[in-house]
């Protein structure tokens, strides 16, 4: 979720694709706060909005299929993009603006539906309600409800409704509060997970209503700047495992072909205990086939954790082409997982891969 990282449009994109927010920041003394450590987390304060930094965003992804067995995959995520650290009292001021991405990937189909909307929160077009317990992009939200986190997603091509129950505590990622992501201070995010989201729910798709049910994954991630402008682009990947563990996994790559020694991951437990793992602990590397220059084959080891396991997508096409020259498309999509101690799904980000990442 790399931190999956921002700016994934995938986050990791936003800021390239909101060239007003750049001109915003140059603009001005920069005022945002900084992910440091020592920070600590209180929920539920902290599943919601956090207006003085500069960036956040609550992603979704989820491996799910209906009784007879016909699999989708799924994305909804939601950005806040901060252009001016002093709030305004006009309500149609642009001092935050709003993104949203929604995905579709129907595997048996071999189709791959997407969408992107910008708002400015104006009279109610998107925001956070941490009163309501809300996070809401136009007729795209998440509700919290005793508990669990009801996603709603309607589009021109289909709908998607999603009940999604915790089976683990959220797992805060790095050290000290903080995920270090390049060298220096505040090139960090204070990264939340939900590793194991139990979905239920329903696809209006093609005039058919099916029953839906599976695995999601949460990432909450908040920051201000904390890339390096040395990175071309990252690859993530998250890991739900049939014996109740999951992995998280990501890497930086830099502009001189290297990966960044700050790359790092986690491992979850079956009782939900998280282990950070750093970059010489774990490797992540491409093994096979590629499809328009995205690797769609890998192979992740753990050797300390007796992890080997083979990562491939059951469908190549699953890019989020961009519909303008500022932000890079990139490639988010299900994957299937094979070896020890597999099987397992889980969801897979490639960026900088159509053009390098512009920071």
């Amino acid at each position: 979720m790399i931190e999956r990282i921002p700016s994934r449009l995938s986050r990791r994109q936003l800021l390239a694709m909101l060239p007003m927010a750049a001109a915003g920041a140059e603009a001005k003394p920069p005022a945002w706060r900084k992910a440091l450590p020592g920070y600590r987390y209180q929920f539920p304060r902290d599943h919601f909005s956090h207006p003085e930094f500069q960036t956040e965003w609550w992603y979704y992804t989820g491996n799910v299929s209906t009784p007879e067995g016909r699999p989708f995959g799924f994305e909804l995520t939601f950005f806040r993009q901060g252009i001016d650290p002093v709030r305004s009292e006009n309500v149609w001021a642009v001092d935050q603006v709003y993104l949203a991405h929604l995905a579709l990937s129907d595997i048996q189909g071999q189709r791959f539906h997407h969408y992107e909307r910008l708002n400015r929160s104006g009279p109610g077009l998107a925001g956070i309600d941490p009163e309501r317990q809300r996070i809401w992009n136009g007729n795209w939200q998440m509700e919290w409800r005793n508990g669990d986190q009801h996603l709603t997603a309607i589009a021109p091509e289909f709908n998607l409704r999603m009940a999604l129950h915790s089976g683990k505590p959220p797992v805060i990622h790095g050290r000290d509060g903080i995920s270090q992501k390049s060298p220096g201070e505040g090139r960090a995010s204070h990264y939340i997970s939900f590793t194991r989201l139990l979905a239920q729910g329903e696809l209006e798709l093609a005039g058919q209503t099916l029953k839906l049910a599976g695995t999601a994954w949460m990432d909450h991630e908040i920051f201000t700047n904390h890339l390096g402008d040395q990175l071309s682009g990252w690859d993530w990947l998250s890991l739900q495992l049939a014996n109740g563990t999951e992995l998280m996994v990501y890497r930086l790559r830099r502009k001189d072909g290297s990966i960044e020694p700050l790359s790092h991951g986690t491992f979850v437990d079956a009782a939900g205990r998280a282990r950070g793992l750093t970059l010489d602990e774990f490797s992540f590397m491409p093994s096979g086939r590629t499809w328009n220059r995205y690797p769609l084959e890998w192979r992740v080891k753990v050797p300390s954790l007796g992890i080997d396991l083979e990562v491939s997508t059951p469908m190549e096409n699953q890019q989020l082409v961009s519909t303008n020259r500022f932000s890079p498309s990139y490639w988010e999509g299900a994957v299937r997982v094979k070896g020890q101690p597999g099987p397992g799904v889980g969801y897979l980000e490639m960026t900088g891969y159509d053009r390098a990442l512009t920071i």
